[in-house]
């Protein structure tokens, strides 16, 4: 992972997890963070897959959580200090995690396509146990991702086809 996304992909997994929160204590809240963390670092990566995209964004900046939040409802309004870490999200990144956590199946050919097979690292994204299911029922619900991930849903099914070129 390029460290110049870490910003990007810890605002973004912040935004997943408040958007969608577990419904259990402690313990469930670090399995549904390290489920949304995983799903952000494999979009963050299909989605700025070089050093130069990487800097890139890191010199203009992935845009915010502003849309994001009108779409999901979560729209605060508020624009304090205490919510500067919004700027940092990326909505497609956002978009594309969400693909990956309601879709298994296209989670496992997003990892695939970044590793070239069902990478241990992303096994919490890729074959949760009922614990992670249960932390992360919200997170993964299909149904409640389905505004999120339709946003640049058919972007991120191109960059997964091999006989694309490159996607903007």
């Amino acid at each position: 992972m390029h460290t110049d996304l870490s910003p990007v992909i810890a605002a973004t997994a912040q935004w997943l997890t408040r958007s969608f929160p577990t419904p259990g204590g402690a313990l469930a809240s670090a399995l549904c963070e390290a489920q949304a963390r995983q799903a952000v670092t494999v979009a963050a990566r299909l989605r700025y897959p070089t050093a130069m995209d990487a800097a890139l964004v890191g010199l203009a900046g992935p845009g915010g959580s502003a849309r994001l939040d009108w779409v999901t409802g979560a729209d605060s309004g508020q624009d304090t200090a205490a919510q500067a870490w919004r700027t940092w999200v990326d909505e497609v990144v956002a978009s594309w995690a969400a693909c990956l956590l309601a879709d298994p199946a296209l989670a496992s050919a997003a990892v695939t396509a970044l590793t070239g097979n069902a990478s241990a690292e992303f096994r919490r994204l890729l074959t949760p146990d009922a614990s992670d299911r249960h932390a992360a029922a919200l997170l993964r619900h299909p149904d409640l991702l389905a505004p999120v991930a339709a946003l640049h849903h058919s972007a991120l099914l191109a960059r997964l086809d091999p006989d694309s070129t490159l996607v903007p």
